[in-house]
């Protein structure tokens, strides 16, 4: 919003100085309602190098300060004018004085001039207006976007098992020696335990890869033929379900085959996860012992267990596992595309916006009516417009220039529609040409990256009959995040009231038609007091 905001930075022109008395107090309203703010304005004139110290107060008098506005210096020739503003307000009716206090002149203490503020009552005509009793409390209708929240976390949840599910059962790609079909189990973990011998993995050095690939074989060949868990078996599981089975099946196993394979699977846990390193003669041996058990366990099988089978019917089996596993696959991608899918649906059709809030979303909300700057701007908006700070766009000189200005603002870039309204209230009189407000905004809009900015002006007028000029059109903004241009359809108005002006920018999103409704909305609603003229 600060783009947005800084395109009212050119609006403001030069104004010349009459040269003023040494200190002048003054205020800018001297009958307020209840809890109205007003400003009270000390300017000491006098030589550039003169020492000013203006002191930051809490109260003045009765009147309690909202806000110690920095001081402000405005050169001319050999004077410089020193200006301080106090923001004050008072929450009771009734009469006050606004006393003297001290000023820092150089060396001296000069009081400034007291003056008189009248505090009013907030009238209500009972005849006018009638009088209700006190509602009972009923539930606010909440608009809460917690479901949306939730879906964004399930769908964060789904994608992350996916690709958890996918990691898991990755296999690395098939090694020509692992596309072999083989006509029985103890041929193919024989030929398997051969093939590992030729990789010269001991040589390399890769112990762990060794012994991780020694067990694989193994478990796979007891897993095929003993029909237990073994590869998601713990050793001592594996050795357990193991015993258990050939007791069931009846195998002629001595206890210490067994034995040794325990012993093998105890070392190669250490080699894996404790990085124990064996000697070479251990290795050799772990490598000759579970051959050893593989062919004792084979040799102890009945024979209806081993049923040879031909060697096209194996590829017909093997062919068909695969493709289950690819049928598998694809449900499941599948499956994961229609989840994603609906979740992204959901939050479309809600018009769910991420990085900020979406028309649709605000056509839904209970809209805020207040008044905003002086001379006020009544306007009625989805969301309360915020001040902006002006301290860093303005400098001290420009300022100086301005009896007040104010900015408001709703909104950021990634909202579907920014609404800002500034008000500017002169020291001197001005004659101002709406039509050049609007087109030095519209330049400093451009300067601050807008582009193929089309305009066209009109006359725009409030439903109370105040007058002012209307610039519409359409612009293109870059995206700071996504580095994307994004083209906005805007109405930019301006009005000048009690020597001020008032601008409202209101931008959506060309195409979207719940934003072209909030601007209607917003843009109907603009209430502007009908300033009196000077004969009546």
């Amino acid at each position: 919003m600060r783009k947005i905001s800084s395109i009212f930075l050119g609006l403001f022109a030069s104004l010349s100085f009459a040269q003023q008395p040494q200190l002048i107090t003054e205020v800018d309203s001297t009958q307020i309602k209840i809890g109205s703010q007003f400003n009270l304005t000390v300017k000491v004139t006098a030589p550039a190098n003169t020492h000013i110290a203006f002191p930051d107060l809490k109260n003045i008098g009765q009147l309690e300060v909202l806000e110690n506005y920095p001081t402000d210096t405005l050169l001319n020739d050999a004077q410089t004018a020193f200006i301080k503003k106090y923001a004050l307000t008072q929450f009771d009716s009734g009469t006050y004085a606004i006393p003297s206090f001290p000023i820092l002149i150089g060396n001296k203490q000069v009081l400034t001039d007291s003056a008189k503020i009248i505090v009013n009552n907030v009238q209500v005509d009972t005849l006018k207006q009638k009088m209700f009793d006190i509602k009972p409390i009923s539930k606010a209708n909440e608009t809460s976007n917690a479901w949306i929240y939730l879906a964004i976390l399930l769908l964060t949840a789904g994608l992350i098992a996916l690709a958890y599910y996918f990691w898991k059962n990755r296999k690395p790609k098939a090694t020509p020696e692992e596309e072999l079909v083989f006509a029985t189990p103890i041929e193919r973990a024989t030929s398997l335990l051969n093939m590992l011998e030729s990789r010269n993995l001991i040589i390399r050095g890769e112990v762990k890869e060794y012994y991780s690939q020694l067990t694989d074989i193994t478990k796979a060949y007891i897993e095929e033929t003993i029909q237990i868990p073994a590869k998601e078996s713990t050793t001592a599981e594996l050795i357990q379900g193991l015993r258990i089975a050939a007791t069931q099946k009846k195998l002629a196993v001595k206890p210490e085959t067994f034995k040794a394979l325990e012993t093998i699977l105890k070392n190669a846990d250490l080699v894996k996860f404790a990085k124990s390193k064996p000697l070479d003669f251990e290795i050799i041996e772990d490598r000759k012992n579970i051959e050893n058990v593989i062919v004792t366990i084979d040799k102890a099988l009945p024979e209806e267990i081993i049923e040879e089978v031909k060697p096209d019917e194996l590829k017909q089996l093997a062919e068909l596992e695969r493709k289950a596993k690819q049928n598998k696959k694809r449900k499941l991608i599948a499956a994961a595309c229609a989840f994603v899918v609906c979740i992204a649906g959901v939050l479309y059709f809600s018009d769910f916006n991420l990085f900020g809030s979406s028309s649709k979303a605000m056509l839904k909300k209970e809209w805020i009516s207040s008044e905003y700057g002086n001379p006020g701007v009544k306007i009625y908006t989805p969301n309360v417009l915020l001040r902006q700070d002006n301290s860093e766009l303005f400098s001290p000189d420009a300022m100086a220039l301005l009896q007040e200005m104010q900015l408001f603002a709703s909104g950021s870039f990634f909202d579907d529609v920014n609404i800002t309204v500034a008000t500017v209230k002169y020291k001197q009189e001005q004659q101002i040409d709406l039509d050049t407000a609007l087109e030095s905004g519209l330049q400093m809009l451009e300067a601050k990256g807008g582009q193929d900015i089309v305009v066209k002006t009109a006359d725009f007028e409030t439903p109370e009959g105040v007058k002012g000029r209307k610039a519409i059109g359409t612009l293109v903004m870059l995206n700071p995040v996504t580095k994307t241009s994004k083209k906005f359809f805007y109405d930019f108005v301006a009005f000048s009231q009690e020597g001020g002006l008032q601008l409202i920018l209101i931008m959506h999103k060309e195409g979207d038609e719940a934003g072209k409704q909030v601007s209607e909305r917003a843009l109907n609603s603009i209430e502007l007091k009908k300033a009196e003229s000077k004969n009546e």
